[in-house]
């Protein structure tokens, strides 16, 4: 089992692609904490001008050398076993772990770790709790995998009493870490490139929440039967937490929506009423998301009148059902969601403002996804008037041929598919109506059809 103590402070923790947004931060970190560390990213990008802004050497480009004299070697799942640093690192015996092998042993530095995990809506629980510690002043360590704009960016390094970070089964990454506080949001398939199905995906859960000592607490979403299923073995204590189900600890009353479809609603707690709370991000899936959150910051000792202040004042994430701007009296707005759950929720709480028309262009994100997901992506937009798809977001997935964003948007009533940003820009631009609200979806880099547009708008 690794320990922060078996480094050697004399030598550099090298990170192997320090570039990325948790390996940046946890960089960050370790050097404020005294280590001193060095790391290598395939390209310079504006993170790795930061780091080394901050001090921190980074080396453009994956070489043997750059190695030779760490301590230590920290490396993500993304990383092959042919890196010519990993393979150096192992020839010369230099102790090589993974990241989450990294951020579970930082975990044990702190009071009251917290993970969030769910299959999605991770990052957007995490900056909602982290946005509540923070207004409470609890001076918590924060990692959270988007930009939060009251920190400044993805993380935050607090004090050692509160970390918050996400936890993602990917690879079972969160099976390393060591949580005080576990949060379930939800479990769906996903991720079907390493798991074998749905059972095998609430299995993964179940030994995460195993990981939750006797002293601590799972805070899960009994709405989700997955979720209960994955929590009912748990060592530690169960807060429950339901928009439907009325027998959980934590359930919502007198819920209402404005235009803006920000929501407001009563708090009860094993039925009595505990809190009122007022939401200024939209959506029925932040509402379950504020539950989580009330549950976790009462448990972490906040006041009910910090934890109404911090959900009034948490406005969103980058790529969150992010404003971009209006061109032509149509909003334009960006969202990460690339889930099929997560963009029916995105694409109802928009219908909810009473939008002439809701409009949409998805960029599917990885092909085994997008082909095990195929007849639920199929479901996800009946909320959406006008729907483009565009070409599949490889990521870290070669192109075998499984499947095209043409056999995607053939099982969608209504959907075109169109190739080029430049072509979907023009589309939009020559399209867009007052009362109009326009998405650019999915977790890669559609997002550039958006600010483009808004940008010739403004000229």
């Amino acid at each position: 089992m690794f320990d922060l103590k078996d480094i050697n402070k004399e030598k550099s923790v090298f990170f192997i692609g320090i570039g990325g947004i948790s390996m940046s931060a946890l960089a960050h970190i370790l050097k404020n904490d005294g280590y001193s560390v060095a790391g290598s990213d395939f390209k310079e990008s504006d993170t790795v001008k930061e780091l080394i802004a901050s001090g921190i050497p980074v080396a453009v480009g994956h070489r043997a050398e750059n190695v030779e004299n760490a301590g230590l070697v920290v490396y993500t799942a993304a990383i092959k076993e042919d890196n010519p640093e990993l393979c150096r690192a192992h020839e010369l015996g230099i102790p090589a772990i993974e990241r989450a092998v990294l951020l579970g042993a930082m975990m044990k530095g702190y009071k009251y770790p917290v993970a969030v995990s769910g299959t999605h809506g991770k990052t957007t629980a995490t900056s909602m709790l982290s946005h509540v510690l923070c207004e409470a002043s609890l001076d918590p360590t924060i990692l959270v995998g988007g930009v939060l704009p009251l920190i400044g960016g993805n993380f935050r390094d607090g004090g050692k009493e509160y970390f918050v970070t996400e936890a993602c089964e990917y690879c079972g990454s969160f099976l390393k870490f060591y949580p005080i506080y576990s949060i379930i949001l939800n479990i769906e398939e996903d991720h079907l490139d390493y798991f074998k199905d749905i059972d095998d995906i609430i299995d993964c859960f179940s030994q995460f929440v195993a990981k939750t000592p006797k002293g601590g607490a799972v805070i899960a979403n009994f709405d989700d039967d997955d979720v209960i299923k994955a929590v009912k073995n748990s060592p530690a204590k169960v807060v429950s937490y339901a928009l439907n189900c009325k027998e959980c600890d934590y359930t919502v009353n007198n819920l209402s929506f404005d235009e803006n479809g920000y929501s407001s609603f009563d708090v009860l707690y094993r039925g009595e009423l505990y809190i009122t709370v007022k939401l200024s991000v939209p959506g029925l899936h932040n509402v379950s998301n504020a539950l989580a959150v009330i549950a976790t910051s009462t448990l972490l000792g906040v006041e009910k009148e910090g934890i109404q202040k911090g959900l009034l004042s948490y406005k969103g994430t980058n790529r969150r059902f992010e404003y971009k701007g209006t061109v032509s009296g149509a909003k334009i707005y960006d969202d990460y969601a690339h889930h099929p759950t997560e963009i029916k929720a995105t694409l109802a709480a928009a219908k909810a403002t009473g939008a002439a028309r809701v409009r949409c262009v998805f960029q599917p994100h990885t092909y085994t996804r997008t082909f095990a997901l195929k007849d639920d992506f199929a479901h996800s937009f009946t909320d959406c008037d006008d729907l483009i798809i565009t070409d599949i977001f490889a990521a870290r997935e070669p192109d075998t041929g499984l499947i095209h964003a043409q056999d995607l948007a053939a099982v969608i009533d209504g959907a075109k598919y169109i190739k080029d940003f430049s072509d979907i820009e023009k589309y939009f631009k020559e399209t867009a109506c007052e009362g109009d609200i326009i998405f650019t979806m999915g977790a890669g880099d559609v997002y550039k059809i958006g600010e483009s547009i808004v940008k010739d708008g403004k000229q």
